[in-house]
């Protein structure tokens, strides 16, 4: 009797134990799966790395419309920005490099083998940046966009070409003033889904996929063998493109 106690008790310890490790292995997987202990990309505080966005035109009847690019990729690190498209087969290049400490913007453009950049100071940005007054009002909705989490806001374009649209953004990527430079420079947080006109050509962008990756400090220089001109001159050129 006293030997078949002593099994039982022996039998209860032991289950009592599994039970014990199962539960701590358990609850293991549920933080792994859960996100706990997550990464700084999947925390949201992601500083440095790479968004990949698709890109198409809004006006199809415009001269660009047929050399506009398709993708854009952005990356930023230190809160700088650095864009880059290509159209026309690789004919057209154009990178814009934001820098909010600076309080610069600079348009890097290539076309065919000639290379230009436009470097525009905190005034000019204001300036540039009036062309496109508009209100922005911020609602409620939101939805995922390359698995971040983004809010909608409402865009009422003033002037001429008055209109309204959607846009959309996170505050889940560490980056300070990433608008400072653009016509949304009134919104907190990194666009995800918006519309842009460069070169009197509208484009409707959407992020597909951020990436935390290094950034070379170099890819916010001005590349050798630049020509810098003004945006005049620039524009001209770009007219000869069509």
């Amino acid at each position: 009797m006293e030997t078949t106690t002593f099994k039982v008790e022996n039998l209860i310890i032991r289950t009592m134990k599994n039970k014990q490790l199962l539960f701590y292995f358990s609850a293991l997987i549920i933080m792994l799966l859960s996100g706990c202990g997550n990464s700084a990309e999947d925390s949201g505080s992601i500083s440095e790395g790479v968004i990949l966005y698709d890109a198409k035109p809004l006006d199809l009847g415009h001269p660009f419309a047929a050399y506009a690019p398709s993708k854009m990729t952005v990356k930023f690190k230190n809160n700088n920005f650095y864009a880059y498209m290509s159209a026309g087969m690789g004919a057209l290049t154009a990178s814009f490099i934001s820098n909010p400490e600076k309080r610069t913007f600079t348009q890097v453009i290539r076309l065919f083998s000639d290379k230009y950049f436009v470097l525009l100071n905190e005034d000019d940005i204001k300036k540039e940046n009036q062309l496109s007054e508009m209100d922005i009002e911020p609602t409620k909705e939101t939805k995922i966009i390359a698995g971040y989490n983004c809010k909608k806001a409402v865009i009422h374009l003033k002037g001429e070409e008055a209109s309204e649209y959607d846009i959309y953004y996170t505050n889940e990527i560490n980056v300070k003033n990433s608008n400072f430079s653009n016509p949304y420079f009134k919104l907190d947080g990194v666009l995800m889904e918006y519309r842009m006109r460069k070169f009197g050509l509208e484009m409707q962008f959407t992020a597909t996929a951020i990436k935390h990756e290094e950034v070379d400090d170099a890819t916010f220089d001005v590349p050798d063998n630049c020509e810098q001109i003004t945006q005049e001159e620039l524009t001209n050129k770009l007219k000869d493109f069509e």
